[in-house]
């Protein structure tokens, strides 16, 4: 009779606890193998989706995430980070400027990542294999609160917002891709996505009210949907938020 196979044990560090059951957080357990799973199969399994995995160290030694796993190993997997533990990084770089995709249920973080300046898709109707293609495809960050959607083999670049808040869900995605000294605030449509472009009194006349017209000189303009944009209340309800995710910046 064979003896029974050891089971690997596993370590998973910071954000990555979040997706674990409480009796796993923050400590090292035991695991039965089925087989000999490759590491993304072997993470996935136990909740954590690998776009958000940055170093997996097994029995010491950074591998990637197709490499198989034996019975009796030590796993550990660090989450990604600004700081990340020493070894190859699993996620590929972050674009100078980067793009997003959202799912349907963050309609609202899209529009402030736009107010921030950047390219955002989002519709109210994409489909989980569309979010996969185009995160793929366009190199875009899949922002999602599907860990399925994040899960798909597509997806390069990921994070689920922990938060349910807009507002807050904005802070994490800002913190977490160190978007502070990327961010080009009112430069582009925050309904539609497209870059703005400024506009003189003469060009917005009879699209914008006239209290409007009498108290302001300096406008932007979608070239896409037509929507024109002045420094009004709302304008300054966003540079508030704006300011307050500067002063995040370095902030533990």
């Amino acid at each position: 009779m064979e003896p029974p196979k050891p089971p690997v044990t596993l370590r998973f560090h910071g954000a990555l606890n979040d997706f674990l059951p409480p009796a796993r957080r923050e400590q090292t357990f035991p695991h039965l193998l089925q087989g000999t799973p490759a590491v993304k199969d072997l993470i996935e399994s136990l909740g954590p989706p690998h776009p958000e995995v940055d170093v997996v160290r097994v029995d010491g030694e950074a591998v990637g995430f197709t490499h198989r796993i034996q019975p009796g190993a030590h796993v550990e997997v660090y989450p990604v980070s600004m700081d990340p533990a020493p070894g190859p990084r699993l996620v590929p770089p972050l674009q100078d400027m980067p793009r997003f995709v959202l799912d349907v249920g963050l309609g609202r973080l899209v529009g402030f990542l736009r107010m921030l300046g950047f390219d955002s898709l989002w519709r109210n109707d994409y489909a989980d294999e569309t979010l996969a293609r185009v995160s793929h495809d366009e190199d875009r960050v899949l922002l999602s609160r599907d860990i399925g959607v994040l899960k798909r083999g597509e997806v390069a670049r990921g994070y689920f917002p922990r938060s349910t808040d807009p507002a807050e869900q904005l802070v994490e995605v800002v913190r977490r891709y160190g978007l502070t000294s990327r961010m080009r605030p009112f430069s582009r449509c925050v309904a539609c996505n497209a870059p703005l472009t400024s506009a003189e009194p003469s060009e917005v006349a009879g699209r914008i009210p006239e209290r409007v017209a009498e108290r302001h000189s300096r406008f932007q303009q979608c070239p896409d949907c037509q929507r024109v944009y002045w420094a009004g209340t709302h304008h300054e309800r966003m540079q508030a938020l704006v300011d307050r995710l500067r002063e995040l910046e370095g902030s533990p």
